[in-house]
């Protein structure tokens, strides 16, 4: 269902974050994954929306940030999924990705950290965006 990783951050003074990766494509979702291991986070992976709902709904397992793909195979896409998390988690905060640029307008209003991340994209981009979102929840 999932793997997790418990690097320390690099941050010492900051506590360890966890990111739901969902993404059907699995070279895609390895890669991210891992990158973001490397840079400290605690990481699990779903390849649908149903199954990072079974992991946002372990009462084990505590998310900050869902990385979602829009577009996935299953009842429900990435944007369905970015509602549920609004409506079942609004503490935890969501970032969309897709390929498809009608995906952009919808994805604005259902993610923290502004408008649709574009396929393709660098590592290093989740990871800046993911920092944006830390650094916006510091303010509140």
């Amino acid at each position: 269902m999932s793997t997790s990783s418990t690097h320390l951050s690099a941050e010492a003074d900051t506590p360890l974050q966890t990111i739901l990766v969902v993404e059907d494509e699995v070279l895609i979702r390895l890669v991210v994954a891992e990158y973001l291991r490397e840079c400290g986070y605690r990481v699990h992976e779903a390849v649908s929306a149903q199954e990072a709902i079974l992991i946002l709904q372990a009462p084990e397992v505590s998310v900050d940030i869902v990385f979602s793909d829009v577009e996935m195979p299953g009842e429900m896409d990435g944007f369905g999924l970015a509602r549920w998390v609004r409506s079942n988690k609004p503490e935890t905060q969501v970032i969309l990705t897709s390929g498809a640029e009608r995906s952009a307008d919808i994805a604005g209003t259902l993610c923290e950290a502004g408008p649709l991340m574009k396929k393709p994209y660098h590592t290093q981009e989740v990871v800046d965006r993911i920092k944006q979102l830390r650094a916006t929840a510091k303010r509140f």
